[in-house]
């Protein structure tokens, strides 16, 4: 039992599990499950009380059964407690304080980063405002390695997205020639496919492969099919870089989304069999979201922020390349506005810098939501200011595959120039030497002779 009084008013939160549902900030989707705060009040109320919670309580009381849950027990059986040694003795809003101090800099934060777990990182979270999540992100350092270096101190990368609705192998390619020219794609080209079909999953690998490796592009390349498909195609033969699978913060979701921890295991072994990266070792691409426990009913009466920073944890058991939210992807029933579409945004990508990820952002909305291009521009350039690993770059910001609404190359040049940030090293040495960019990094203007151009020519038909 946890208690408060404020205003004479006494509140009592039964577990640690409703006091950190109380305690977050506003938004729709805690209120479709039923645990958010019933007033600001009692939203302050449970904060003071969290504030007061040891972090070692959150090591004794597991907020989804340790039996039951297979997210839990990695949580717990995988907590490094050397590392957590240092900050063991803080409480909730002591932690605060310690990760605004300069104290806790770049270096400690890296090596506190495996004795924090997710429930930690989102309780402290709760406490802290906007920019308290920006400034202890900017700190945080994670850096990761394919063909090319990821996440080095400012610099963005881009996930060039050239989805298709009919998986058009010269819509594509035409969507990469666009990007491409424009200077994105140093994280990933990336295609989500409209089909399962193994054999244009296929088509869509080697397709990609050949780009990379005939104009000798320092990236990778993912299709973003289900992980089982994955698998098949690297039996097949398939060049595959990267492996992708959408994850979520309980054994239950992620049952929900066909996966658990031992596919992933699998999957990342053949990967890495396949010795593809130049640079590193980093084979996994993961996405997730706030809302996608609930939208499973898989949330175990945890609220969505924790439920999302426990997938941070699947996540890093795996040390991906690249791990980015789909922050308003899943729609306003879980994130109603632009307002907390920006507050969950910055969480997650604090949750996931603090536990030791090479977090990126697609910064979306969907058409039904209280939210527009002005409210991502914001989300934009805060994220970027917080050192911001990645983002999705589509062509017009509009996806016409998945029917949302994201950021656009054009979005990436307005962010680079703003805040002075560079690609991936290798890949900047390229962009320079193909002649898309200059040598401080701006675009040049491409002659219908180039390269780029007259290659892919066969692809656009």
């Amino acid at each position: 039992m946890y208690q408060t009084t404020l205003s004479r008013r006494s509140y009592r939160f039964s577990d640690l599990r409703q006091l950190m549902a109380k305690a977050s900030p506003a938004r729709s989707g805690d209120c479709l499950a039923e645990v958010a705060a019933d007033s600001a009040e009692e939203r302050m109320a449970a904060r003071i009380a969290l504030a007061d919670v040891p972090l070692k309580a959150f090591l004794q009381q597991v907020l989804v059964p340790y039996e039951h849950d297979e997210v839990t027990r990695l949580i717990i059986d995988s907590h490094d407690a050397q590392a957590f040694t240092s900050i063991s003795h803080l409480t909730v809003g002591d932690f605060r304080d310690w990760l605004l101090s300069e104290q806790a800099d770049s270096a400690m934060l890296a090596r506190v980063a495996p004795g924090i777990t997710p429930e930690m990182a989102a309780a402290v979270s709760k406490l802290m405002r906007n920019q308290d999540l920006i400034l202890v992100a900017k700190k945080c350092r994670v850096v990761t390695r394919f063909r090319n270096t990821i996440g080095l101190p400012g610099h963005l990368s881009v996930r060039l997205q050239p989805n298709h609705p009919t998986d058009s192998l010269q819509g594509i390619a035409a969507s990469m020639l666009d990007g491409l020219l424009y200077g994105s794609g140093d994280a990933v080209v990336g295609i989500n496919p409209a089909s399962d079909s193994l054999q244009l999953l296929e088509k869509l690998n080697y397709m990609l492969d050949d780009v990379i490796q005939r104009f000798a592009i320092p990236t990778q390349s993912c299709v973003l099919t289900h992980v089982t498909n994955t698998l098949r195609l690297m039996e097949r033969g398939a060049p595959v870089d990267l492996v992708f699978q959408s994850i979520a913060g309980t054994e239950a979701a992620n049952s929900g989304f066909g996966i658990n921890l031992a596919l992933l295991a699998e999957a990342q072994q053949a990967a890495l069999s396949l010795n593809r990266g130049t640079l590193g070792n980093n084979v996994m691409y993961f996405e997730t979201g706030q809302g996608s426990c609930l939208s499973s009913d898989a949330h175990h009466g945890v609220d969505q922020q924790t439920c999302e920073a426990r997938a941070y944890a699947v996540a890093r058991h795996f040390s991906p390349l690249l791990i980015n939210t789909v922050v308003g992807f899943i729609g306003p029933e879980y994130l109603f506005d632009g307002k907390q579409i920006i507050r969950a945004g910055l969480e997650d990508h604090f949750c996931g810098k603090l536990l030791g990820l090479p977090l990126g952002c697609d910064v979306c909305y969907t058409n039904h939501a209280e939210a527009d291009q002005d409210d991502m521009d914001t989300l934009l350039t805060l994220l970027a200011t917080a050192g911001l690993t990645f983002l999705i770059g589509v062509p017009g910001a509009d996806d016409i595959m998945l029917n949302y609404q994201s950021t656009s190359f054009h979005d990436a040049l307005y962010i680079r120039e703003l805040l002075g940030l560079k690609h991936a090293p290798e890949f900047a040495d390229w962009l320079t030497k193909m002649h898309i960019t200059d040598e401080q990094g701006r675009l040049r203007d491409t002659a219908a002779n180039h390269p780029l151009l007259l290659g892919l020519q066969g692809e656009r038909g």
